[in-house]
């Protein structure tokens, strides 16, 4: 079979399967859980098969046409390459430890079928925008992934929580969605294809016109897609799904898409000075924002899911600096580990029978509960706060040496102060990202207090995907100089000065935090922190910002718990801060007021207008036509001497008009 076939059917698979697994979900439940788990696991065999047949060696392009347009062809086109086939395998591997792992964390939801073929739905277009080389079908990939990312978003419609953050994810990305659009036309009639090869080509001759104004465009969507400041702001709140849709949008697909979008189109970005300083800056405050938030979370998906943002904010940095290979190669080992510390959040959530930091800080031995979760999930903190020799480590560390380079100006086309933007606030944030890792390690697993619940080892679906992918968040970092022709044969490995930087930055926000977190545990031995009576850990979890929806699906009994304020390093770390990073930086408050409140506003007044204004006109209409008929009625008696009295009368009045218009004509 040959690599253009095997490629097509990686996401032909879990295509299919999601469609069996809608069309027998309700008849035949006990094909459900196979139709989720085996198309996603030969998808991801297959994917492995093609990445090793293709290698790093020249691009592989198929294509046929899909349909006559009269101008620009829109063709079913395939193309590969070291990018491409590393990506599919990242997504389709994660996809299969989602799919088994939720076999197991929602074997008791009645809404597992449905659940299970949208995954395989979601999974088969973010494929198909991988290996998609026209960007019209690749465009039918990212449409699709967005209304999958609303019903899994969406899946608890019972909570109010869910049905806001589904509908808000689906309204922010799609106001990135209408100006990638155009952008996607612009670029089209600029280069007059939509293939990726003959877009490349052209912008290579110089055939590119409006360069800046594309750009933008297509970052507009971009932010949206891959949540990017400003548009950033339904991530966080899309938590309220299940752990393992988060672990799915935030590993390998939707979030991942805009940037794989960039990676791809990069010379369309690269020939504008301005869209890269943009993007720089985009990049900037996404990366230090979002980390400084994460310190303030209770919420331990809402600190992954900030945590998610600003790795995001490193690849748009390594974007804006000219390097796709050190973005990918960090979309690719982001992918494992943020992928473990999901889902091992989710084993946590369930055995702690809640989601608030603040209240597993007051759980004695949660780590002994659960001890997979706890390992693992040390290695994926590990890897997110880039220690070495973790995964997170060196492709991070590739981040900062993009950025090193073109701040010393050693990359053509790249301007130097969006090199200095990246690589000051890359630094900047591997402090933060240290520092948050550790507070959410050092609160989960070394709480004190009441005794954590005993409910026994999770299931084996659960605890062996953990360990399966803890296995890259280790290692992958040393496939940097094997992988190297996979992405441009570009820098992968570190350099001493970005060592030093990066390493020493994370190094200092852990000491940190530690130090802090001491320093409050101390303080709250010594009696600063005054406990009330105790009471059931879910209830102090009620204290959390926002506790997610699967919390209230698990029914044993937790331990009493003291409630209370936590020891929690980051109120000391950030200090005054603290309560507006807890908020968002109040960004959903602003646009609020910017746009929610004017366009409610604008609503109601169309409604008055539509109601008061237009209602009353036709309703006017109506009422004159019926006050006309009633005194036309009246006239109408049925009595032939009323009729020719009328008639005479009318007669009568005739004649003395004509009279007397008569005389007034002869005396003119």
């Amino acid at each position: 079979m040959s690599t253009t076939t095997l490629a097509v059917l990686v996401p032909l698979l879990p295509f299919l399967g999601a469609a069996a697994g809608l069309l027998l979900g309700r008849t035949a439940p006990g094909f459900v859980r196979p139709l989720a788990v085996l198309p996603a696991l030969a998808a991801a065999v297959l994917a492995v098969l093609v990445a090793v047949r293709q290698g790093g060696g020249p691009a592989l392009d198929a294509a046929t046409e899909l349909t006559p347009t009269g101008s620009v062809p829109i063709e079913l086109s395939l193309h590969l390459d070291g990018f491409a086939a590393l990506t599919a395998v990242l997504v389709a591997t994660v996809s299969t430890c989602v799919q088994l792992y939720s076999t197991a964390y929602l074997r008791e939801d009645p809404r597992y079928p449905s659940y299970a073929a949208l995954v395989s739905l979601f999974t088969s277009a973010m494929l198909l925008v991988v290996y998609s080389g026209d960007l019209m079908v690749l465009l039918v990939g990212w449409e699709v992934m967005g209304i999958c990312s609303y019903f899994l978003v969406g899946h608890y419609w019972e909570t109010e929580a869910a049905r806001s953050a589904s509908l808000k994810a689906f309204l922010v990305t799609k106001l990135g969605d209408v100006p990638f659009l155009i952008g996607l036309f612009a670029l089209a009639a600029d280069t007059g294809s939509f293939q990726i090869t003959d877009i490349l080509g052209s912008v290579a001759a110089g055939g590119l016109d409006h360069p800046t104004v594309i750009a933008l465009l297509l970052l507009a969507g971009v932010a949206g897609k891959s949540a990017q400041f400003p548009l950033h702001t339904w991530l966080p709140d899309a938590m309220a799904g299940p752990t393992p849709v988060s672990a799915l949008i935030h590993a390998a697909t939707m979030v991942a898409a805009g940037v794989y979008f960039i990676a791809r189109l990069l010379p369309v970005f690269t020939a504008s000075r301005a869209a890269l300083l943009v993007m720089a800056a985009m990049a900037a405050v996404t990366m230090a924002g979002s980390a400084l938030a994460a310190l303030a979370q209770d919420d331990i998906k809402r600190v992954l899911a900030y945590s998610t943002i600003g790795q995001l904010g490193y690849m748009t940095g390594a974007l804006a600096v000219g390097d796709r290979g050190a973005a990918v190669f960090h979309l690719l080992s982001h992918g494992a580990f943020k992928a473990l510390l999901f889902l091992g959040a989710g084993v946590i959530i369930h055995a702690a029978g809640t989601n608030s930091l603040a209240a597993m800080a007051r759980m004695d031995g949660l780590a002994r509960r659960v001890p997979d979760a706890f390992w693992t999930m040390t290695i994926g903190l590990l890897a997110l706060a880039a220690i070495p020799p973790f995964a997170g480590f060196f492709s991070k560390e590739a981040v900062l040496v993009a950025a090193e380079n073109a701040a010393a100006g050693h990359t053509e086309a790249v301007p130097a102060a969006a090199g200095w933007l990246v690589l000051a606030s890359g630094v900047l944030t591997a402090l933060l990202t240290a520092a948050y890792a550790t507070r959410l390690w050092l609160m989960a697993f070394r709480g004190r207090g009441a005794a954590a619940p005993d409910h026994g080892r999770q299931p084996l679906a659960m605890t062996g995907v953990l360990w399966l992918l803890a296995l890259p968040s280790l290692a992958f970092g040393l496939a940097a100089v094997p992988l190297a022709d996979w992405f441009d044969s570009g820098q992968l490995t570190p350099t001493a000065a970005t060592t030093v930087l990066g390493t020493g930055a994370a190094a200092v926000g852990a000491l940190l935090t530690y130090g802090l977190w001491q320093r409050a545990v101390a303080a709250a031995a010594a009696g600063s922190y005054r406990s009330a009576e105790p009471v059931p850990a879910s209830v102090a979890a009620a204290e959390s910002a926002a506790e997610a929806p699967e919390v209230a699906e698990v029914t044993h009994d937790h331990p009493a718990v003291p409630a209370g304020p936590a020891p929690d390093p980051g109120r000391a770390l950030l200090g005054p801060l603290y309560r507006h990073a807890a908020a968002g930086f109040h960004l959903d408050a602003v646009y609020d007021r910017l746009f929610v409140r004017p366009v409610r506003a604008a609503a109601g007044l169309v409604r008055f207008l539509d109601r008061e204004v237009v209602d009353t006109y036709v309703g006017g209409a109506g009422a004159g036509t019926r006050l006309l008929g009633s005194l036309v009625r009246r006239a109408q008696t049925g009595n032939v001497q009323s009729y020719l009295s009328a008639l005479f009368a009318g007669a009568v009045v005739l004649a003395i008009a004509t009279a007397v218009l008569a005389n007034l004509n002869a005396g003119s």
